[in-house]
């Protein structure tokens, strides 16, 4: 019954990702359009990115209580960026580096 909670949490918490890194391509791909303008994409995708952060971290931790070895050291590179990102400030979309062709 453990793993079968373990299995549905691990779920949960890959489709909240790929939801969030979807909703980041959809505000680009907005702006690629040009339906939004570039102040409007960043702000949208600013929100998402300390969830997205939050929501990898907790399946880390997921993994590592669980002792699933095998799926953690491939979500733990990830991890790492994520947080090297965040501690240099590098994990916010600047508006004067977005650019559209």
């Amino acid at each position: 019954m453990e793993m079968l909670w373990t299995w549905l949490l691990s779920i949960f918490f890959i489709l909240t990702l790929l939801y969030l890194v979807g909703y980041q391509l959809l505000c680009l791909m907005d702006l690629e359009d040009d339906y939004i303008n570039s102040y409007d994409s960043s702000s949208r995708i600013n929100r998402i990115v300390l969830p997205e952060f939050i929501v990898q971290g907790v399946f880390c931790v997921i993994l590592f209580i669980t002792r699933h070895w095998s799926m953690l050291p491939l979500a733990l590179p990830h991890l790492y960026y994520n947080v090297n990102s965040y501690m240099k400030g590098r994990h916010l979309a600047d508006v004067t580096e977005i650019v559209t062709c």
